[in-house]
């Protein structure tokens, strides 16, 4: 099942929310790479574009969250780690196989893909919020 952005991952924030974008479709780029469970180096290209992308992205958000002096980065950081960690295991997963399983797929769909849903939901979105009420104090 191919992950979707959809009107509930919106933050408001535009680069955010492009990011976000490309995101999902690099993790839609893995999960179609791995339909040929034989294509173990298709797969791990797709899995290192989806890593290097992560930390991208990562990297953005972290510094918008210093920039706005979010008050819950450093949980913020901590929920970052925790996903690059499963980066690193579905690595360790590929690299143990003859190529992408179907453990693998549901590996990337349960750590990857509803992860990302649901810090988008919760953790982004509330750096955003934070971010429009500190913008918008003189309205409140």
């Amino acid at each position: 099942m191919l992950a979707k952005f959809d009107e509930t991952l919106i933050t408001g924030n535009e680069m955010i929310d492009g990011q976000h974008k490309e995101l999902i479709e690099k993790i839609n780029a893995l999960l179609i790479s791995c339909e040929d469970h034989a294509n173990k180096v298709g797969a791990v290209k797709m899995l290192d574009y989806l890593a290097e992308y992560t930390e991208y992205h990562f990297s953005a958000e972290e510094k918008l969250q210093e920039e706005i002096e979010y008050p819950g980065i450093k949980e913020h950081k901590e929920k970052h780690a925790e996903l690059k960690k499963v980066v690193k295991e579905l690595h360790e997963m590929l690299e143990d196989e003859e190529g992408p399983t179907e453990a693998f797929v549901e590996s990337v769909n349960k750590n990857v893909t509803e992860w990302l849903y649901y810090h988008i939901k919760t953790f982004d979105r509330s750096v955003a919020e934070y971010r429009f009420m500190r913008d918008h104090s003189d309205r409140l």
